[in-house]
């Protein structure tokens, strides 16, 4: 019984110490989100479709980092919403990417 007790408190003070660390990468994360998806928009303001592509796609890499690591229902929105953003600056269509990553943005921000 005192094994098993032991085990408990070591698996405790393990999860007590890891849980500030799992916080500060989530943060990361969504503050890299933020700014890929940031960049993304200066460039489809400028009619760059590709380099918004190039930006969304980082900033989504971060954003499934940051829902990996703790779900949460604004960066489920954020990824939804770049991915679309990815897959119509695809097509050439600045204007409309742009709009979706205005709306990751907004859900990107709500996470934090």
């Amino acid at each position: 019984m005192t094994r098993r007790f032991a085990a408990a408190m070591l698996s405790l003070a393990l999860a007590l110490f890891l849980a500030p660390r799992i916080s500060v990468a989530v943060e990361d994360h969504v503050k890299e989100a933020i700014t890929h998806t940031k960049q993304a928009i200066d460039e489809g303001k400028k009619g760059d479709a590709k380099q918004l592509v190039v930006h969304a796609e980082v900033g989504l890499t971060h954003a499934e980092a940051a829902e990996k690591a703790k779900a949460n229902p604004h960066t489920k929105q954020g990824i939804d919403h770049l991915k679309q953003a990815i897959e119509t600056g695809k097509k050439g269509q600045a204007d409309a990417a742009t709009q979706h990553a205005e709306t990751a943005l907004m859900h990107l921000e709500q996470a934090k």
